[in-house]
């Protein structure tokens, strides 16, 4: 789920003006032989986020997915941690059977390992840098707007994050 793979030349930054939700979802695979146990698993994500985009009232903003030896990562941009919840929750979506199967197969078992953390962030508690870049992570869960402020990373955020001079976004 993102917005196209054009570059965006130049430095840009996110802008989210509303408090969002990070959420952070991983599966790694501990035997890899067991791949009765952790394949069932790791097809679960796909049917996921097949719902979720097909939604736009989900809450889900933008997402993407790492991979990485031995396991997945999927990092996810919400609009609100009810919203996540929503759909964690939702008896007849698609997450609740697999959290439930996967407790009930395989649980404690340990050839394959699942993780997830959540962070509630408020505007201004954030700092993005994009350099030469589709919109990406942040950018293209809310906007990618040029920066022209030139004050490094930590400045930015002491000072609220964001855009400081920065054109506001359109309309």
């Amino acid at each position: 789920m993102t917005r196209g793979k054009k570059i965006l030349a130049g430095r840009h930054t996110a802008r989210m003006d509303a408090p969002f939700v990070v959420f952070m979802i991983g599966l790694r695979i501990n035997r890899l032989v067991a791949v009765r146990h952790w394949w069932p698993t790791l097809m679960e994500m796909p049917r996921m986020l097949k719902a979720l985009e097909s939604d736009p009232e989900s809450g889900l903003l933008a997402r993407r997915t790492v991979w990485y030896w031995r396991g997945v990562e999927v990092i996810q941009y919400w609009r609100s941690f009810e919203h996540l919840e929503r759909f964690a929750r939702d008896t007849k979506g698609p997450h609740w059977p697999a959290w439930k199967r996967f407790y009930q197969t395989i649980r404690d078992d340990g050839p394959v390992g699942i993780w997830h953390e959540t962070y509630k962030v408020e505007p201004g508690g954030f700092e993005t840098l994009y350099g030469n870049m589709p919109s990406f992570g942040l950018g293209a869960a809310g906007q990618s707007i040029p920066l022209a402020d030139l004050r490094r990373a930590r400045r930015r955020l002491a000072d609220g994050g964001g855009p400081a001079d920065s054109p506001p976004p359109p309309p």
